[in-house]
């Protein structure tokens, strides 16, 4: 399914010419020309990537930036006249993706359109897996952890222990089945080093490490992860 692009531009001939261009290469194109229509046009037709002019009357092109990021997270490229590091910080703060300045080439505006939907998609691609425990997510392929929303510093150690115990909720490892995944192979005279690095990681991701409800001690076995539904 091709994706579709909306331009903004309350020129109609750079709408035009930009979305003859666009077609040919592929894409859906949807047309606005001013910043009132192109939020009922986003909320209506729900392009993936937005082409968005600064400078119009009326409403402008930061004040549908700002509407849309209130709503959306969908990549917004700016077209702008404004060359001033200034201006264009303005816009990044507020959510824009990328910028393109007037006078611009079409090749040009069409190679960034490529290179951000391509970046989303193998942004979406690579947390198409999560583990999902109570308050507790974890993304294998890209190996991030996140306890409460807010992003956890773990260890390549502790990561693939509670990447094993989240894949497995209320299995009992034994320590050596612990340490067999996390380090590849057996070792078994230092099976208690695995104690250390779940209290490790018990202080990042418990609320009382004391008195642990993601990580259960199995006492003369190992540990398991409580599922929390």
């Amino acid at each position: 399914m091709a994706k579709k692009i909306l331009v903004v531009d309350d020129e109609p001939k750079i709408v035009a010419m930009v979305k003859s261009y666009l077609t040919k290469e592929g894409y859906e194109v949807l047309g606005s020309f001013n910043g009132s229509d192109a939020l009922k046009v986003f909320l209506q037709d729900k392009p993936d990537l937005i082409v968005l002019d600064w400078m119009m009357p009326g409403m402008d092109g930061i004040e549908v930036l700002r509407e849309i990021r209130k709503e959306s997270q969908i990549p917004i490229i700016m077209l702008t006249a404004k060359t001033e590091e200034v201006d264009k910080l303005i816009g990044f703060e507020l959510g824009v993706d990328d910028y393109v300045v007037k006078p611009f080439s079409l090749r040009e505006l069409a190679a960034r359109i490529k290179g951000i939907l391509k970046r989303v998609e193998a942004k979406q691609s690579s947390k198409a897996e999560v583990l999902i425990e109570g308050e507790l997510t974890l993304y294998p392929q890209t190996r991030e952890v996140f306890y409460q929303e807010n992003p956890v510093d773990l260890t390549p150690t502790e990561f693939k222990l509670l990447e094993a115990l989240m894949k497995n909720p209320g299995k009992v490892f034994s320590r050596l089945e612990l340490l067999e995944y996390a380090l590849g192979e057996a070792y078994e005279g230092y099976e208690r080093s695995i104690d250390t690095h779940i209290s490790n990681l018990r202080k990042k991701i418990e609320k009382d490490p004391a008195n642990p409800e993601y990580i259960q001690t199995v006492f003369g076995v190992g540990y398991k992860l409580k599922p929390r539904g």
